[in-house]
């Protein structure tokens, strides 16, 4: 049975009509979804669960001809909504327990302004607010209408993410991402890890609030070497996520493992000096500059002195570092001392040998004396011949 109600043109949680009225079922419901925010919550920051549950509701064609498979869909329904906030956007959808009520409710977009069309309301502010700050509004809200204003609020389509991406990253920056993004495809959309990554602490900062945000830091490392997808969690539109710098090298595995994990798809080296092809070539990100060097034509024989290949890296504050290496050509194991992998404009010298260097100093003494013999020689035969 529904009530007549006296309303303004838009409701706000933050106004005095929330404490006014019957809110014995909106207290009911608060107090489980408050439970559920802090299991969830405790769950994401220590790493004991996941942020969203994925679920298949179609599958794919096992024969396989002709057919193009089923596609899969995602529930976000199954999101914690005491960690998504809502904002300009995002897709709702608003489902009552009383069926006499099920013509209330419906799909809902929030608009630019932050606010929601909703069945006897009207206009109502949801942007900032999380999935269960907003069921908890608007119990509050339809309690004054509904005998049972009971309700499910549930997230359909999330608006696009924009995450920040700070720190030790090749090019950091505000980036919009896909749904379902994570840190790994944004550390990768900024370009990848630099050396002096820290990938065992990388903070991750989210809103939960208007006016509160809660810190966790993941450690990557555990990702890439066990598969702990508990460190890889689903990034939120307004993430902020900061990579640390460390002075320390890192274990190799590591650097091996994130060099196919968190880095863009190639990168562009230049290779000088004593090489059977020198110039400019494109490489697969991080590269290890033995492979560098074999892939432009490897060292020139006798003429490369292996012992004294020079690494010439541009930093982002302008400055270079020039690093020596010892080239052997069976060295393929990513190492952070003999084989570092690549980045993005590195330029690699392989210089001359001892060798090399006679033979170019007897090369300039001798073509000049060639051409004088030539020269006399010449000059008798005219003379013989006149």
């Amino acid at each position: 049975m529904r009530q007549t109600f006296s309303r303004s043109r838009k409701a706000s949680p933050y106004s005095k009509a929330h404490a006014d009225g019957p809110l014995s079922s909106a207290h009911l419901i608060g107090r489980s979804f408050r439970s559920f925010f802090c299991l969830g919550f405790a769950a994401w920051v220590t790493g004991s669960g996941p942020l969203l549950a994925l679920e298949s509701v179609g599958t794919q064609n096992p024969a396989g001809a002709g057919r193009s498979p089923v596609p899969v869909q995602v529930n976000y329904g199954s999101l914690d909504p005491g960690l998504y906030v809502l904002g300009p956007g995002d897709g709702l959808s608003l489902t009552f327990l009383d069926p006499s009520a099920s013509n209330v409710g419906g799909p809902i977009a929030i608009l630019p302004d932050g606010t929601a069309t909703l069945g006897l309301l009207g206009s109502v502010q949801l942007s900032g607010l999380t999935i269960g700050q907003a069921t908890r509004w608007l119990t509050s809200l339809y309690s004054r209408l509904l005998v049972r204003p009971q309700l499910i609020l549930s997230l359909t389509t999330p608006r696009p993410v924009k995450v920040s991406v700070i720190g030790e990253v090749e090019r950091p920056g505000l980036y919009p991402l896909p749904n379902l993004s994570t840190p790994v495809s944004a550390i990768q959309a900024a370009g990848g890890i630099t050396l002096h990554s820290d990938i065992r602490k990388v903070l991750l900062r989210r809103k939960t609030g208007a006016e509160t945000q809660h810190e966790t830091v993941l450690d990557l490392a555990q990702l890439l070497q066990f598969g702990n997808q508990r460190q890889n969690p689903i990034l939120f539109d307004g993430d902020t996520l900061y990579v640390a710098r460390t002075d320390k090298p890192l274990p190799n595995e590591v650097l091996q493992l994130g060099a196919t994990n968190l880095a863009p798809a190639a990168i562009n080296i230049t290779v000088l000096g004593e090489v059977k092809s020198p110039g400019t070539i494109p490489l697969p990100a991080n590269t290890p500059l033995v492979e560098a060097i074999l892939r432009a034509g490897g060292p020139n024989p006798w003429r490369a002195n292996r012992a004294n290949v020079e690494l010439v890296r541009l930093n982002r504050n302008g400055t270079t570092e020039r690093t020596f290496f010892n080239y052997k050509d069976r060295r393929n194991v990513i190492s952070q001392e003999l084989n570092p992998p690549l980045r993005d404009r590195d330029v690699i010298i392989v210089r001359r040998s001892v060798y090399g260097e006679a033979l170019d100093v007897l090369n300039q003494v001798i073509v000049p004396l060639s051409t004088v013999g030539t020269f006399l020689n010449y000059s008798n035969w005219w003379n013989r011949n006149n």
